[in-house]
């Protein structure tokens, strides 16, 4: 059913905006944004420990694409679904897309390790394989092995076992296909030796001079005449198992989501395998059984030249080395909206404050969150967890919030994939401490980044919030690139203080002063700013709509932005992530472009402009433009009206938009193509950081201000 709001086409329309042709499948253009981060991996201006970072990221992303994305396709495939999707692909056609596009990527991935780690030797740090490691250090392995690695390690007699015990998921592991040495040796069997987790990945080996390092997959089979001194080896691999993790968590009626929750996350481990990764020297023999083992077809089975799960590399390259090796070091600046606040709460009663992340310190928004828990003043503390730290001092001062008195609410989202269960350990740590906890929506899953304190001061109540585009996670605001609002806005607060009285049950929304909510209201809110700047364009004054968000594949929006293209509206897109329209498409998105950048900070957040016909408005929302964003989630979208932070917004924008270094520009047939560099080079990233330090340092050398104290207000 269309949306009411939806823009409708002009009369002159005569193309089908419904049209398959017009869109890109969704997991296509995934895999097009992981081979942008793979394209950082192989780069030769990326400095190398840099280049290990990113080629680790493409296998972290890799295992979740194949949990979640290829996981719920295979499903489909096996429920006999033949629905195409957007783009005109049915479940098994986008499993073969997926597989040949996969192999070719991984293939690329593994020839990029190898020249990263070739350069690497060169400046002292070796990674060598089995066949290139010395006599003298395999001598150093094996007696290792016997003293520190043989004793933790659980060999599976895999043939033997009724029923097979159930590899564990995402774990290395060794198989070796085996003879015994006695009675003839007639009958072969398999074992499977996990390798412990507790292990470390890589072992420091003696050497002379520089780093010398094993993995220890290749010291376990080089050893494995130890584990089974009774057996003849005929032939080993290396392997690793990915399973179906789209576990679907049943909230609508679960009596107990704590232990729903649990459940499903133990599921993950049992689920039906999606993946073989296997060493391409294994035993063919071995192979062939462990194919079978895994129940995997022959296109799911990925042969790894050189090292599996590099998702390790992340550890290498967190190890020091020389300062070319890495880039430089960037640390949050003071926030530019707040110069010398020793006094929080009355430099939010003066002002606004932008904080962007990670150019400037999140740790204003730890401080309100701490100083309000100590505050005799505060009454009450109500904040929205999707993902936070393994430490995180929110937490805590929620805990200590709770202790002192003050009413805490605090909705946790246990639905957070592959957060659950650190997301259940907060609620019961928060439950013990006295705070109201909400297990998130049935139904729905809770996005929102919101925080509310409410504080009595001199004879009157003031509600002070945070709204932000990520999460509340003090370890990852220092990796992704978000923004915060702090304000005391009135109408903001009564908006978000009715927001969370939606999420307790007390109320229900019957409309917002300045909040967009979704579902129900972020969709149509949407919608009717487009239409709004296609009838504020005019031929002398084209109408302007900017946007930076990680990803777009809602049809609806999509469609609405190619109205708005075939009306004249300039639409300019910055897309970490998913794009499913097609830009520059002759009488349908002449007027749309998209770039993408990938570069040291995650780009995590999402804002929007619009010329409005000279009167701009911009807005920050946690919502990305996907369809299980606006229909599925508890988002929000929410203006900045501060003229001042307005004007910062758009700038940033202009920023992003300007980058001819890191940004790739996307084309009508999905593909990506680096930016055409006219002019002085533009880095983004590093033009915002510089501009924070700029601010930070002006602010520094400001002089001294005196403000007379005045009468508390009555």
């Amino acid at each position: 059913m269309t949306d009411k709001t939806e823009p409708t086409d002009r009369p002159q329309d005569k193309v089908d905006l419904n049209a398959p042709e017009l869109y890109v499948n969704r997991e296509l253009s995934w895999l097009e944004f992981n081979d942008r981060v793979l394209r950082e991996g192989l780069a030769e201006k990326t400095p190398l420990l840099e280049r290990l970072k990113f080629l680790a990221i493409v296998s972290s992303n890799l295992d979740e694409f194949f949990m979640i994305r290829v996981a719920g396709l295979k499903q489909q495939r096996l429920a006999g679904v033949r629905r195409r999707d957007l783009s005109g692909l049915t479940p098994v056609q986008q499993l073969q897309h997926i597989s040949r596009r996969v192999h070719r990527m991984v293939a690329e991935q593994t020839e990029g390790i190898r020249r990263a780690t070739d350069l690497l030797a060169a400046e002292g740090i070796h990674l060598p394989g089995a066949d290139r490691i010395s006599a003298a250090q395999q001598e150093f392995l094996r007696r290792s092995f016997e003293s520190e690695i043989l004793p933790v390690l659980t060999p599976l007699a895999v043939q033997k076992l009724d029923p097979c015990p159930v590899l564990p998921a995402l774990q290395l592991m060794v198989a070796a296909r085996l003879r015994p040495l006695r009675n003839g040796g007639a009958d072969e069997h398999v074992a499977v030796v996990p390798v412990p987790k507790v292990l470390p990945r890589f072992l420091v080996l003696p050497a002379e001079q520089g780093l010398h390092m094993a993995r220890i997959e290749d010291a376990i089979a080089a050893n494995l005449d130890l584990l089974f001194p009774r057996d003849r080896l005929l032939g080993s691999a290396v392997f690793r198992i990915t399973r179906d993790a789209d576990v679907a968590i049943q909230d609508d009626d679960a009596g107990d989501l704590l232990e729903a929750v649990e459940q499903a996350v133990r599921q993950r481990q049992r689920r039906a395998a999606v993946r073989l990764e296997l060493s391409a020297d294994a035993d063919p023999a071995l192979g062939k059984y462990l194919r079978g083992l895994a129940g995997v077809a022959e296109e799911d089975v990925y042969l790894i030249e050189g090292m599996l799960d590099a998702t390790a590399l992340m550890h290498l390259a967190a190890r020091r080395g020389p300062e070319h090796l890495a880039y430089a070091d960037w640390p949050p600046q003071q926030p530019e909206d707040l110069p010398d606040a020793d006094d929080l709460w009355q430099a939010l009663q003066d002002h606004d404050v932008l904080l962007f992340h990670p150019y400037e310190s999140f740790e204003p928004v730890v401080r309100l969150i701490e100083l309000a828990a100590d505050d005799p003043g505060v009454l009450a503390i109500k904040q929205t967890l999707y993902r936070t730290s393994g430490d995180s001092p929110i937490i805590a001062a929620l805990e200590r919030a709770a202790r002192n008195g003050k009413q805490v609410m605090v909705l946790v989202e246990l639905k957070a994939r592959f957060d659950e269960e650190r997301n259940v350990h907060w609620a019961r740590r928060l439950e013990d401490a006295g705070a109201l906890v909400i297990y998130g929506i049935a139904g729905y899953k809770t996005h929102s980044k919101a925080l509310l304190i409410v504080r009595r001061e001199a004879h009157r109540i003031r509600r002070y919030i945070h709204l932000a585009t990520g999460n509340y996670n003090d370890k990852t605001a220092r990796l992704y690139s978000d923004i915060g609002l702090m304000t005391t806005d009135a109408d903001l607060a009564a908006d978000t203080a009715a927001f969370f009285n939606l999420l307790t049950g007390y109320s229900e929304a019957v409309g917002w002063a300045k909040l967009s909510v979704a579902p129900g209201g972020l969709r149509s809110r949407f919608l009717e700013l487009i239409d709004r700047e296609i009838r504020a364009s005019t031929p002398q004054e084209p109408g302007l709509i900017i946007a930076k968000v990680n990803s777009l594949h809602d049809k609806g929006i999509c469609r609405a932005l190619y109205q708005a293209s075939r009306a004249g509206v300039r639409v300019r897109l910055n897309i970490r992530g998913i794009c499913g329209l097609r830009p520059h498409m002759q009488g349908v998105s002449d007027n749309i472009e998209v770039v993408s950048i990938v570069d040291r900070f995650l780009e995590h957040a999402r804002i929007f402009y619009f010329r409005n016909g000279g009167h701009e408005e911009v807005y920050l929302s946690s919502a990305d433009w996907m369809t299980r964003n606006l229909d599925r989630r508890l988002e929000l979208l929410f203006p900045v009206t501060d003229p001042r932070l307005r004007r910062r917004l758009i700038g940033i924008l202009d920023v992003f938009l300007s980058d001819n270094v890191k940004a790739r520009r996307l084309l009508p047939d999905g593909t990506y193509v680096r930016v055409t560099r006219t002019g002085a080079p533009v880095r983004a990233q590093e033009a915002l950081y510089h501009q924070a330090v700029d601010s930070a340092r002006r602010t520094s050398q400001a002089p001294v201000r005196f403000k007379p104290l005045k009468r508390p207000e009555e």
